[in-house]
């Protein structure tokens, strides 16, 4: 899923203990717990690392990163600087809204010459996230780059599978440090919001209207051709009317899926087309999406007769495949037009 990365000749930061008959003190186990990124002055751990003000104060720690929710012991951090990152180790959890806060106050402890101790519960997950953002954007490293980079050091680190896309996320993003107005993020939170509202049976508080966005090419992802002269181009289709000929939405808007058969085993005949156009919220949409009602139709807003229907709960296609959420043009209530657009999305479609 994540591209191959290997590690040459990586330093190993260890700290050696020496053997003892006893049972291990407290500083012997905080040592074993927390890890140094090789060339940094940044650690990872759990909990049980803040018990070892020794081993704390080997590793020269000075400020330290506590990702989790659960009620902290003040006494743990007295003498550090000290930033909080209230987040679950769940895959449904917004991480990423944290990055540029931790990524501020890890800057500021560096350029002070302090060292900076990251941790979470287990170091496994939510410290692993913080910790590898940090080296995406100072490193200039993919998301497995640099969990690996990590991992060599800790071997338990394993960010669950929704921080992992999240980093995937702020690697695409450039490393933007004001997300709240970014396409890409915005889109993300839409789909985080679908999912929620789906999983309640209710209609999304939110409808993010793709055409509407600005830089709306930064993420329509549609496949680009290329002419002789290296200029892009794309190959769409617009769906139009079939009463009025508005044009209602073009192809870089289509949610695409993959059809089931619609025929028996038997049939020997062509498979028919899906008898529906699923889409994304479009502006023209505006004024029945918002009412909030889960399911209802869609009408032409130029000649206001039926187009199609919607569905935040999804439907099953003729196909057989069911779109959740669904919001689709009756085939037969639009005609298709092929058209070649050249450098971006042709046209509007409010």
């Amino acid at each position: 899923m994540y591209p191959a990365f290997t590690i040459h000749s990586l330093p190993v930061h260890k700290t050696e203990i020496a053997p003892s008959t006893t049972q291990p003190t407290g500083h012997q186990m905080s040592i074993s717990s927390m890890h140094q990124v090789p060339d940094t002055r940044l650690w990872i751990g759990g909990m049980f690392a803040l018990r070892g003000k020794e081993a704390l104060k080997e590793a020269g720690i000075t400020h330290v990163v506590s990702v989790l929710r659960q009620p902290l012991d003040a006494t743990l951090y007295e003498g550090y600087q000290h930033h909080i990152i209230e987040v679950d180790d769940v895959e449904d959890e917004n991480i990423i809204e944290h990055f540029a806060g931790a990524n501020e106050f890890i800057e500021k402890a560096l350029e002070g010459g302090g060292a900076v101790l990251i941790h979470c519960a287990m170091g496994k997950s939510r410290s692993t996230t913080i910790l590898a953002q940090y080296l995406m954007q100072s490193q200039s490293l993919t998301p497995s780059e640099a969990v690996a980079l990590i991992k060599s050091q800790r071997s338990l680190v394993e960010p669950n599978e929704g921080f992992m896309k999240q980093l995937e996320l702020y690697h695409a993003m450039k490393y933007e440090t004001d997300i709240d107005n970014h396409p890409m993020y915005q889109r993300w939170l839409y789909q985080c919001e679908l999912e929620a509202a789906k999983a309640a049976g209710v209609a999304p508080e939110r409808v993010h209207f793709r055409d509407a966005e600005r830089r709306v090419a930064e993420i329509a992802g549609e496949a680009e051709e290329t002419t002789e002269g290296g200029e892009k181009k794309h190959t769409e289709c617009e769906l139009r009317c079939k009463k009025c000929r508005r044009t209602l939405a073009t192809s870089a808007f289509l949610t695409p899926h993959i059809p089931k058969s619609a025929q028996p085993p038997q049939s020997r005949g062509p498979a028919q087309p899906c008898s529906h156009h699923f889409l994304e919220p479009l502006s023209w949409m505006r004024p029945e999406l918002e009412q909030q009602k889960l399911e209802g139709k869609l009408e032409c807003p130029k000649c206001q007769s039926k187009v199609g229907s919607y569905a935040w709960q999804g439907i099953k296609c003729s196909c057989g495949e069911w779109i959740v959420p669904a919001i689709s043009l009756a085939r037969g209530r639009v005609d298709e037009v092929k058209i070649r657009a050249t450098q971006g999305l042709k046209g509007s479609v409010l």
